[in-house]
């Protein structure tokens, strides 16, 4: 299939599924509005679960976990194997359909699937998956959140996902000790749930971020392993030098990653405004960042509601038990 065609069809595809969701909104128009987030919420579970059925591997993420650096390191793995088109980004199956040896990665922050099943805290239609977990210090995650919040988020995402209304008056230290989505109590909802069910998940790697900061071609040929790619030192090396914080961060201020007239990024890659720093995706992925917000007792207090609340399974705090490294299930 050429990539001609492959971009129309995944253009349609994104169409019709804004149309279904605009179809929703009319048949539900006479609802309030909490009615309507909760049906739309069904929506979107019932689409993110077909496409887990129907993917080879699935990347499961927590929002700001560095999800779309790994994105673009893969997908500059797979242009390199396989002689694709540059700036071209995976986007679930179009990279299968250009060479059926490439997986269809399904890329998932797991948002809304629990909603379609009505089981919160099952992990079931992903148990039978090869899973990728990746996951980052929740301490820092929850900061990006607010940013990512605060100067890129579309209203509609921000209604759906429970995060404050746009212009609330809302400080980094209070976001993350709320209960607004994103927040640091989201984060260690979402991490705790997966901790729970990781015995339950045929296969399964957790990528932690900061080792692939630490270590990102030794990390990478690891996850390329367990996903079954035989990518060459050469290739690996390529793709950590493509996906590099300075690339990264140059290609948004250019205007992200393209493919001729069509953005296959959905808009992931692209400053908001590239006069504000914080506006960035790319915004500074540095690994203990949370501290530069929040004063020496707001770091304790944060600091401590890590070690007492989080599963020591991903090695963050200091609970007993505690691991540093990568844990990896295969």
């Amino acid at each position: 299939m050429s990539v001609v065609i492959q971009s129309a069809r995944q253009l349609v595809r994104t169409l019709a599924k804004k149309g279904s969701r605009r179809l929703l909104h009319w048949r539900l128009r006479r609802l309030d509005e909490g009615a309507r987030l909760v049906e739309e919420r069904k929506l979107r579970g019932a689409e993110q679960y077909a496409t887990l059925r129907a993917c080879d591997i699935a990347v499961v993420s927590f929002g700001k976990s560095g999800r779309t650096w790994l994105r673009v390191m893969l997908s500059q793995v797979f242009r390199l194997m396989y002689r694709l088109p540059e700036n071209l980004v995976l986007g679930f199956d179009n990279f299968h359909n250009l060479n059926a040896k490439i997986p269809k990665i399904f890329f998932t922050h797991d948002n809304y699937i629990k909603d379609f099943t009505g089981v919160p805290d099952s992990k079931a239609p992903f148990y039978d998956k090869p899973v990728v977990l990746m996951v980052r210090d929740p301490r820092d995650v929850s900061v990006s959140n607010y940013f990512q919040w605060k100067f890129r988020m579309k209203p509609d995402k921000k209604k759906i996902n429970k995060y404050p209304p746009a212009g609330s008056d809302i400080g980094v230290f209070d976001y993350l000790m709320s209960d607004y989505g994103g927040s640091l109590g989201d984060a260690l909802s979402f991490m705790n749930t997966w901790a729970a069910e990781i015995p339950h998940i045929k296969r399964l790697h957790v990528l932690r971020y900061e080792d692939l900061r630490r270590d990102p071609e030794n990390q990478l040929r690891v996850l390329l392993d367990f996903m079954g790619v035989a990518a060459g030192e050469q290739v690996v090396g390529d793709a950590v030098a493509y996906a590099s914080y300075d690339k990264m961060k140059a290609r948004e201020s250019q205007g992200g990653l393209h493919l001729g007239p069509l953005r296959l990024t959905g808009g992931r890659l692209a400053a908001r405004d590239r006069d504000n720093p914080d506006s960035y995706k790319v915004r500074r992925a540095k690994v203990g960042g949370y501290r530069d917000y929040c004063t020496d007792e707001e770091v304790a207090r944060i600091d401590a509601r890590i070690a007492g609340g989080l599963d020591p399974v991903f090695g963050y705090g200091n609970m007993p038990g505690n691991t540093s490294g990568n844990t990896a299930v295969q």
